[in-house]
């Protein structure tokens, strides 16, 4: 399980892939400057909040790999944060369904000699 951490002391357990799924979409909202409101779920309690470019947010990930991105979840995470109810999670679609893209590549530093 990773952790969403908002503003340093702020929590949401979730599992890595949807953890990656929400960082693309709120750090591309984040790039742009944009800020959104969001609310996220677990098991013990809801945490709606306000983001904005100056806050400190954390995608902190159990796995040492990135899972492959679900191009049609974006999207429709992309939406939700652009509606008036802020971004949310939902369910993922199908994966059948459409093109999944694979986790972004690794890049490795070349020996200096």
């Amino acid at each position: 399980m990773g952790r969403f951490v908002y503003d340093r002391d702020a929590a949401v357990e979730m599992d890595d892939r949807t953890l990656a799924h929400l960082q693309v979409v709120m750090i591309n909202k984040l790039r742009r400057q944009e800020s959104f409101a969001l609310t996220l779920r677990d098991d013990q309690r809801t945490l709606s909040v306000w983001v904005c470019p100056q806050t400190a947010v954390q995608f902190v990930y159990s796995g040492n790999r990135l899972p492959a991105l679900n191009r049609q979840w974006i999207e429709e995470l992309a939406v939700s944060a652009n509606s008036l109810g802020g971004l949310r999670l939902l369910p993922e679609p199908s994966a059948v369904a459409h093109h999944e893209l694979p986790p972004p590549p690794v890049v490795e530093q070349a020996a200096v000699t």
